[in-house]
């Protein structure tokens, strides 16, 4: 029975539910009510006394064609495996997964935990396998809209 059940099981289970159960331990002695950067050196703090290593304001670049155009900053990310993003909020929004699938698909990391510290713990764990995240090239056909492009007299051969 226990090869079935490991079988069922998804990428990095043990340590999501350490990390889980440190997001309870942590929201049961602070509550609700403090902001984002407390619960997440609370976080750092508490996972690192588990004993998992731990890196915070983690940059992740974001590529278009070859070119960084953007950065964003993960929360935590715990085992260089689990990216975690944490919120202070009333409730978990759609833009806050949004936001954690974004930030799984633009770094190698398979796995992520959003966090919220509202007035009840909630938690949603997603997983984006590594294959999934290859560049999809989409291609448009262009539309000839009736315009002729402008010339310059000076360009005209």
């Amino acid at each position: 029975m226990e090869t079935d059940q490991k079988r069922t099981r998804g990428k990095h289970d043990d340590l999501t539910e350490r990390i889980i159960g440190v997001f309870y331990d942590v929201y049961n002695e602070l509550g609700d009510g403090f902001l984002e950067s407390v619960y997440r050196e609370a976080m750092r703090l508490a996972l690192t006394q588990v004993g998992l290593r731990v890196n915070t304001e983690v940059p992740v670049p974001v590529s278009f064609r070859g070119s960084v155009v953007g950065v964003f900053r993960a929360d935590l990310i715990v085992n260089d495996a689990v990216l975690v993003e944490l919120k202070a909020s009333d409730q978990m929004m759609r833009q806050h997964e949004s936001q954690t699938m974004h930030y799984l698909r633009a770094t190698t990391i398979e796995v992520g935990l959003l966090m919220n510290f509202g007035p009840s713990p909630r938690f949603k764990r997603f997983v984006m396998d590594n294959e999934l995240k290859k560049p999809i090239h989409k291609s448009v056909e262009s539309v000839t809209i009736g315009v002729e492009p402008f010339l310059a007299p000076e360009m005209i051969p």
